[in-house]
């Protein structure tokens, strides 16, 4: 994954410093690529250890076109969770009493998530996060992105057209009240020789915390769409708008460059799924990942 140890220093070396919505400030270049061949193994980061049980949950999320929390929690998946429940603090007028990631934010937000997990009415209004990235992959005003895909994969893999948007200009205030709008907004499929690669445009990238997890999210969907449409793997490529290092994540960020990468691991799909909408988690095995111990940081929210 020198790839990302790569962007990771060149941020550092050539960032702006510019103020963000969160008001945490942050280290940013504005175009950026990355490519990883899939087929030298999964691009999954070994220098500092990745969740890929939350990984694989969100992505199956996503294709279910679900845009409610319910599913993450019941799987133990947190990664969504703190959009949700400071809208919830918001909206019940709790804000000020607890203050972000103190131990009573902290114990607040386990009673909340367990309140999402056993109410159903509660977890109808509070949970759902509003047409994020699963409503429009599916439902983009009444067109099923992902369908379409599959079968212009099949039927037409030449087509410069294998394209799917989370970027909804009618639909981003509603994404705004809940959370944030969609930051991998695009991405775009190309067959040749028999292989298939994806193009994501992401124009938001949280470098640290965030970006691990995007670039195995679209390798993951690419492995599984070549699957199931017969092609081979080719390459995951990663385009960025702004990527960033927030400012409370550079002592994170030197730890983990201090640290050598380790070979990539394989992830093998259960070949007896044939559609990409029948994948389930128990279909993914991850062998040979061996990486350095996790690093923690804050979500700028």
């Amino acid at each position: 994954m020198h790839q990302y140890h790569q962007l990771l220093e060149h941020i550092l070396s050539h960032g702006v410093a510019k103020s963000d919505r969160t008001g945490t400030g942050t280290l940013s270049v504005f175009g950026y690529q990355m490519r990883f061949d899939l087929a030298a193994g999964f691009p999954l980061v070994t220098t500092k250890k990745v969740h890929l049980k939350s990984i694989i949950h969100e992505l199956l999320w996503f294709i279910a076109g679900d845009t409610n929390i319910r599913y993450l929690a019941d799987n133990g998946v947190g990664i969504w969770n703190d959009w949700p429940f400071q809208s919830w603090l918001k909206a019940t007028g709790q804000s000020d009493a607890y203050p972000i990631y103190t131990p009573q934010w902290r114990a607040k937000m386990a009673e909340f998530i367990e309140q999402i997990k056993t109410d159903d009415s509660f977890a109808a209004q509070y949970g759902d996060l509003g047409p994020v990235y699963g409503r429009q992959w599916r439902d983009f005003g009444g067109v099923d992105q992902l369908a379409n895909l599959v079968a212009d994969l099949r039927a037409n893999p030449d087509s410069r057209r294998l394209i799917v948007s989370a970027w909804n200009p009618a639909d981003i205030p509603v994404m705004v009240k809940s959370g944030l709008p969609p930051c991998h907004s695009l991405f775009q499929f190309y067959v040749a020789n028999g292989k298939l690669s994806c193009q994501l445009y992401q124009r938001s990238a949280d470098v640290f915390l965030g970006v691990p997890f995007n670039i195995a999210s679209y390798a993951l969907l690419t492995m599984m769409l070549a699957q199931v449409c017969g092609l081979q793997l080719g390459e995951f490529v990663h385009t960025f708008g702004d990527a960033h290092i927030y400012s409370n994540h550079r002592e994170q960020v030197a730890t983990q460059l201090a640290r050598q990468p380790l070979a990539l691991p394989q992830l093998h799909l259960n070949p007896a799924v044939d559609d990409l909408f029948a994948f389930r988690y128990g279909d993914f095995e991850l062998q040979n990942y061996q990486s350095h111990a996790a690093i923690s940081a804050p979500v700028a929210v």
